[in-house]
């Protein structure tokens, strides 16, 4: 023990040693600090009197004018006391006992995570709960109060005769968390109360039991445990449903005709284990009674509407990169199977997926050398064809192929600035294919002419290269004043190559390069095709320059323009296949749309761009995107539009146009409002609109939302979601995700 005090004072008859004046008392990390302190030899008490401050070994201060306490800071009372844990929460009490060294009784005492207000430290917190007696018990890390009230802003809103929670100290405890509500109208109003079990520092227990106003009891268990090297969890739900006519008929969630959905769960486990600094092993699998039921009942972490389900092995170390998995896709809709706009069962199953990029420290002839390793196996049991389009977007049977690439490029500076990039590349596609009479005959009626039969061209086997000579320009130039820096760069690039192989006859499948889109960003890109299944072939040149510049006050300016041109060979954009690739792409003709792109950014949060594809003979818009925010204090506003031209083959007849607006307004430190809408133009349809308000601070939240969506082809049919969640430190939080009417 060490002692500081001005003056010590040893009363030899009384046994009794008063420190007076500037007390300090310092022992096995508890720290007395009084005016007064009078330590009783015969009792082992400390007296301490005059603004008592006392910190325990954990950082428990507690604040008093006089403290009966043992020499060992294990047992006490206290008369008239503030009591502040490292966690930032907050006891008082008239009076208060500790026994035992670790249970602590307050009587009529209060209960806050809220700060006291520095200007007034009288006024009541946000919350607070007041008791006759709370009991804080540090051997079993709980805090029981009984008889109490709890207040909100100062006004009682809750009588509760007894409740518990963990100690504000402890990060893990068994015992009941805060139930949550909800509603919406096929499942009616329900409500959840999770029982949480803290089994061992390494792994838990939460079980969940949900009642439903119309379809019954809904359970749910979730395990979770941690290693030193990763972690997995696994969770099962089910129920028998009451009600299942509640849904729409004829649907998943409701059975077909004769035939209810009465019994529905699921089982699903995520993992992930570092096996070592570069590798990695982890799974996310679901399994489940029918297509609908994760997403019907919000199971948390299992309810996108299309789950990936894989097993994945992953490396990394530098810039090389290796990953192989095995994935399946589980579209989760409302549609029965026997339904022809039903996606579930035409998805695959790939088996399995594989990339690895690899490049060499060292140089070669001066010039980087990447190698990449693409392969997969995809393996589908119903055909996935869309005879309106037409397009066959997925083969009924097995497709397989590996694709391998070496490429070397190096930039050359010369004394004039220009950069030189000569690059070579060669790639090898080797494919396999055995697809089902359905797959052959969709591919014969794409074809257009009944006269003609590709069935020869759909191959079992194949095997395709392409070899690329490639040549880059930039020549950066640098203007600059006194007050502003640009730079103008134009920018130059030809690829040498024979035509794709094997496109024209419709017989190969084409899963990974169904989408792209040919803008500003994409124009100065080796191979524009999003996947391995397509290969840009053909030679070609693109052209164009970038743009940008600064400003002494700090706003910054940006823009690309260029062209792109088919100079020999075959047009791989212009080439049919199974999902019509390169329609509308603006690539499709020997000489391309325009691209271009502008923005402008400044210093006080505002931030524009535009973005467009021009047709190349008459400037007509045929994509475009307008983009706006700004973001100053307390107010932050965003827009954006787009248009996207009308592309029959892909089922839009029509012309989009579409407007989002977005905004936030902080009206102080602690309130803020929010809303955002998108708006179809072409058919003056509000999509989906929503608004809601939020409150938070240091120890309360409280957040409403509304939001309304719409289909384009049923206006009228309006969705509605309303959520809330209110959270309370320490306590826990109430409230939906979101409630549907």
């Amino acid at each position: 023990m060490l002692l500081e005090a001005d003056t010590l004072v040893y009363d030899n008859d009384a046994q009794t040693v008063t420190a007076v004046g500037g007390v300090q008392i310092d022992y096995a990390g508890n720290r007395l600090v009084a005016q007064r302190v009078t330590y009783d030899r015969k009792t082992s008490r400390l007296i301490a009197s005059g603004n008592v401050q006392i910190v325990n070994s954990d950082g428990t201060k507690i604040f008093s004018q006089e403290i009966d306490v043992t020499d060992d800071f294990a047992d006490g009372f206290v008369n008239s006391l503030r009591l502040e844990t490292v966690d930032k929460t907050y006891f008082a009490a008239e009076s208060a006992k500790r026994e035992d060294g670790y249970l602590t009784t307050f009587s009529n005492g209060v209960y806050t995570a809220c700060e006291p207000c520095e200007a007034k430290p009288d006024k009541a917190p946000i919350w607070r709960i007041k008791a006759q007696k709370i009991i804080w018990n540090g051997q079993k890390k709980t805090v029981r109060f009984e008889n109490s009230n709890f207040e909100f802003f100062g006004f009682p809103i809750a009588f509760l005769p007894a409740f518990e929670i963990a100690d504000p100290t402890v990060k893990r405890k068994s015992g009941f968390l805060i139930p949550s509500i909800s509603y919406k109208s096929e499942l009616g109003v329900s409500l959840s109360v999770p029982y949480y079990f803290a089994l061992s520092p390494t792994y838990d227990l939460t079980v969940t039991g949900t009642g439903y106003t119309r379809q019954g009891f809904l359970g749910e268990a979730e395990w979770r445990q941690r290693f030193n090297n990763g972690q997995y969890s696994l969770k099962i739900a089910g129920i028998s449903q009451m009600n299942p006519d509640k849904f729409d008929a004829n649907t998943v969630d409701s059975g077909p005709a004769g035939d209810e959905n009465k019994l529905r769960g699921m089982v699903g486990t995520k993992g992930r284990f570092d096996l070592n600094p570069r590798w990695a092993f982890g799974w996310d699998v679901m399994v489940q009674s029918d297509k609908n039921f994760s997403r019907t009942y919000q199971i948390d972490g299992f309810s996108d509407s299309t789950f990936r389900s894989e097993v994945y092995l992953t490396g990394l170390n530098d810039r090389n990169y290796f990953d192989l998995r095995a994935m399946r896709f589980q579209v989760q809709e409302d549609a029965l199977d026997s339904d022809p706009d039903a996606r579930a069962d035409k998805q695959p199953w790939v088996l399995p997926s594989l990339d690895y990029a690899y490049i060499p420290d060292m140089p070669l002839a001066g010039g980087e050398l990447s190698i990449d390793v693409n392969a997969r196996v995809i393996q589908r049991s119903d055909l996935d064809w869309v005879p309106s389009a037409p397009a066959v977007r997925g083969i009924e049977g097995t497709s397989a192929r590996l694709s391998g690439e070496v490429e070397w490029k190096r930039t050359i500076v010369t004394d004039g600035g220009l950069l030189v990039t000569p690059l070579l590349a060669f790639r090898a596609d080797g494919s396999y294919l055995d697809a089902s009479n359905a797959s052959v005959a969709a591919i014969n009626t794409m074809a257009g002419d009944p006269d003609i039969n590709v069935a020869a061209d759909v191959q079992s086997s194949l095997f395709r290269y392409m070899a690329t000579l490639g040549l880059e320009l930039r020549w950066p130039v640098l203007f600059s004043s006194t007050s502003a820096t640009h730079v103008l760069e134009p920018m130059a690039q030809v690829f040498a190559r024979p035509s794709e192989s094997d496109i024209n006859g419709l017989g190969i499948p084409n899963e990974d390069a169904q989408s792209f889109v040919f803008d500003a960003a994409t124009l100065f890109e080796r191979d524009k095709f999003s996947g391995y299944d397509r290969i840009e072939g053909g030679t070609r040149a693109n052209v164009g320059f970038r743009y940008s510049g600064s400003y002494g006050n700090g706003w910054t300016t940006n823009a690309l323009f260029g062209q792109s041109y088919q100079l020999a060979g075959d047009n791989s954009f212009a080439s049919p296949d199974l999902v019509n690739a390169g329609a509308y792409s603006g690539l499709e003709t020997e000489t391309s749309d325009y691209v271009a792109l502008a923005g402008i950014a400044s210093p006080n949060g505002f931030a524009a761009s535009v973005s467009g594809r021009f047709d190349e003979q008459t400037l007509e818009v045929r994509r475009a995107e307008v983009k706006a925010g700004l973001d100053i204090d307390r107010f932050a506003v965003s827009a954006k539009y787009a248009f996207i031209d009308e592309q029959p083959l892909y089922g839009f007849t029509q012309e989009r146009h579409e407007v989002t607006l977005g905004a936030t307004a902080r009206i102080n430190e602690e309130w803020r409002v929010f809303g955002s809408g998108t708006y179809d133009l072409k058919s003056d349809v509000l999509v989906k609109n929503g608004f809601g308000f939020a409150y938070d601070d240091e120890c309360f939240s409280y957040m409403m939302t509304y939001a309304e969506s719409r289909e384009l082809n049923k206006p009228d049919d309006v969705k509605r979601t309303v959520g809330f969640n209110i959270s309370f430190r320490t306590l826990g939080d109430f409230g939906s995700k979101s409630s549907s009417f």
